[in-house]
């Protein structure tokens, strides 16, 4: 068994003299190392999760399928460009080196540009909402960057500065490094931290909460820019310790911190603006509903109203003509007229009188009057609209018998003049 490449403690936790290995097997002259099958697990897990929950999204899976054999590939070009680019004084010299990615030398935010490259492009061609697949993908970039940093441990790459932490990790990896790099203020003898753990950790943790976004977000893009603010703030604080860090040429200006910090502000803006907007639209949208019930409950109330008027008219006729009898259901709305009365009483035969008519036919006996409280309690269960039309067919009904007595008399007193009566003669029995 050959010598382990690195041997790797934490002092602090008790842990002495791992052994660690860069390489996991070989095929033939072929090797395979850890960073390079960890990158190839974490698209595996990827690919197998958004297979499986695709659908839920009414996504297709040949679909998916199709995105990742375009954005697997570019996203790998990204990386290692990215990381050529700002570190091209090392491979200047000797530029086939660019193409040997065995040792490492792929920057993730490289990487992610490529991905969402190749996810553009297969946009345009499958015709699907290139927001809509970032929102749904950006969980599992989450997780395969928790799952790629363990490539970084068994190189022996990506670690911090000096920690009295518990955690904190040494090697002969770590020793040597930082010798050759001879930065100011780190000691390479004392354990480091170990940022590929935290950024593991953090991204576990991100993982899940993205998961949870995405399943009950309704709002575009939102899921993809939580990833933004989340992972911006942990890259910021991982890369503002790290001892090998990419500059911007000339300047102290970290890459990736300046990278985290845009990520964060773009992210950020972007939910509050959604959100602002989202509930403003929300307000709109209830008081139109407010508005609309407001005016079918205009509509409804006065068709209720309309249909009480007239089922209560109905009522009303119906009630008048089962109490007072069908002559008055078609006059229930106006009073008599003088003239309906005396063509009334001019259907009816008259009644001969062959006598002198007595003092009981010239009085008019008046209806004796009611008891005030009866009256009262009689009126107060009635509808005012028939007491209305009853005191007028009573007043009609005096004034027809007032006017018949009244031509009655006239008529007998020039029936005794003309021709006077015998005088033994006597008025007639009403039984003959």
């Amino acid at each position: 068994m050959s010598d382990p490449d690195y041997i790797v403690s934490f002092p602090g936790l008790g842990i002495d003299n791992l052994n660690i290995n860069r390489e996991v097997f070989r095929i033939g002259s072929v090797a395979v190392y850890w960073y390079g099958l960890l990158i190839a697990l974490a698209f595996l897990i990827g690919i197998l999760w958004a297979l499986h929950d695709c659908k839920k999204y009414n996504l297709k899976q040949d679909d998916i399928l199709d995105i990742f054999l375009l954005a697997i590939p570019l996203g790998i070009v990204g990386a290692r460009a990215y990381y050529v680019i700002f570190n091209f004084s090392y491979f200047k010299d000797d530029l086939w080196q660019i193409f040997n990615t065995r040792r490492g030398g792929l920057a993730f935010y490289g990487g992610v540009i490529g991905g969402i490259l190749g996810v553009l492009i297969m946009t345009r061609i499958k015709k699907i909402s290139f927001a809509r697949l970032l929102d749904f993908f950006v969980p599992y970039l989450a997780l395969g960057q928790g799952i790629g940093r363990w490539g970084n441990f068994f190189n022996q790459e990506a670690f911090g500065t000096n920690t009295s932490l518990p955690w904190g990790m040494y090697s002969n990896g770590t020793r040597d490094y930082l010798s050759a790099v001879n930065l100011s203020g780190v000691d390479p003898n004392q354990p480091v931290h170990p940022t590929f753990l935290y950024e593991f950790l953090a991204n576990t943790v991100i993982f899940i909460i993205l998961m949870n976004v995405r399943k009950r977000s309704r709002l575009k893009l939102e899921t993809f820019s939580w990833y933004l603010v989340l992972y911006g703030l942990v890259r910021f604080f991982v890369e503002s310790i790290r001892t090998d860090s990419l500059y911007i040429d000339g300047t102290g200006i970290r890459v990736s911190m300046l990278l985290s910090a845009v990520m964060v502000l773009a992210g950020a803006v972007y939910l509050v603006v959604i959100h602002v907007l989202n509930r403003r639209h929300q307000r709109r949208q209830e008081m139109a509903v407010l508005m609309g019930q407001a005016a079918d409950g205009g509509k409804l109330k006065a068709t209720a109203e309309d249909e009480l008027d007239e089922e209560d008219e109905r009522t009303f006729q119906e009630h008048v003509a089962a109490r007072q009898g069908t002559s008055l259901q078609d006059t229930n709305t106006r009073p008599y007229r003088q003239e309906e009365l005396e063509q009334a009483l001019e259907q009816q035969p008259a009644q001969p009188l062959t006598a002198e008519p007595t003092e009981e036919d010239h009085a008019f006996t008046a209806p004796e009057p009611a008891d005030p409280v009866e009256t009262a309690s009689a009126t107060a269960n009635q509808d005012p609209g028939l007491d209305r039309l009853r005191e007028e067919a009573r007043l009609a009904a005096e004034a027809a018998l007032k006017q018949q007595a009244a031509e009655a008399a006239s008529d007998g007193t020039e029936a005794g003049t003309d021709d006077p009566a015998p005088a033994d003669a006597k008025p007639l029995d009403p039984q003959d």
